[in-house]
């Protein structure tokens, strides 16, 4: 009896313990969850209808710099100390974070010093800078945001190498529309518009190298800044008509 007696004591020891565990965990979990988001449209509303909130632009200065969304603040998150002081006194007042993108983690990780300074209202803008560029909303351009890039470019007999010996460590993106992609495009590529290249620009790895192209060089320009602003560290351009002027092959496929 007294083994029986020592053994529910032990098990209800040990189911104590557990609990206290779990409760001193729950704090980190809830440090660790996600923040609320808002979309691209509801952040032009509330900038239309003047709102009053604190957009924060969680990328680097440099890039502020060269182009941000209208009334925005600069916090990159190395400077989230120094420049704290930018942010409201209401710790209940509304915040919104945005950097370059659903893969860029900038803007959390501001959110997460914010919350740590004790503010309670925090909001991320998942979809970042390109895409509110590339929707056409409003944006404060800097001197060298026309600045034009050179880009790195394949000729035809690279690109036809590279998709015949290394196509595993490449993804080739065809930025044109869908129905000149299925008029012809060149083996193995995947379509993804320019005009909503940013958008949708979620399902290329950035462990990867990201080929673009299109006929002229025009919208695949484009696709490459994008990428560049998305922070895909391996790009690189290839022209659809000098393909075709080589001699090499294209496909078809359906609507």
């Amino acid at each position: 009896m007294k083994s029986i007696t020592r053994f529910i004591g032990s098990s209800v020891l040990s189911l104590l313990t557990l609990l206290l565990l779990l409760a001193a965990a729950m704090p980190v979990f809830a440090a660790d969850a996600d923040f609320k988001t808002v979309s691209s449209e509801v952040l032009r509303d509330m900038l239309e209808e003047k709102r009053v909130f604190t957009l924060v632009d969680a990328r680097t200065n440099d890039e502020y710099q060269v182009a941000h969304l209208v009334n925005a603040i600069s916090i990159p998150d190395k400077e989230f100390d120094k420049n704290i002081a930018l942010l409201p006194r209401d710790k209940g007042a509304l915040i919104v974070f945005y950097c370059n993108g659903v893969k860029c983690g900038k803007s959390k990780k501001v959110a997460a010093k914010a919350r740590e300074a004790g503010y309670t209202n925090l909001t991320v803008y998942a979809d970042g800078f390109p895409v509110w560029e590339e929707k056409g909303y409003p944006i404060v351009a800097g001197p060298e945001y026309a600045k034009k890039i050179e880009t790195t470019k394949f000729t035809p007999a690279q690109l036809k190498q590279i998709l015949a010996e290394k196509k595993d460590a490449y993804v080739l993106v065809d930025v044109r529309d869908e129905f000149e992609f299925a008029e012809g495009h060149i083996e193995g590529a995947i379509n993804i518009p320019a005009e909503t290249f940013a958008a949708k620009s979620g399902v290329l790895p950035k462990g990867k190298g990201i080929i673009v192209y299109c006929n002229s060089g025009g919208r695949s320009y484009s696709a490459y800044r994008k990428l560049m602003k998305l922070a895909y560290p391996s790009i690189f351009q290839s022209i659809l008509a000098e393909w075709k002027e080589a001699g090499f092959p294209v496909v078809k496929s359906k609507l």
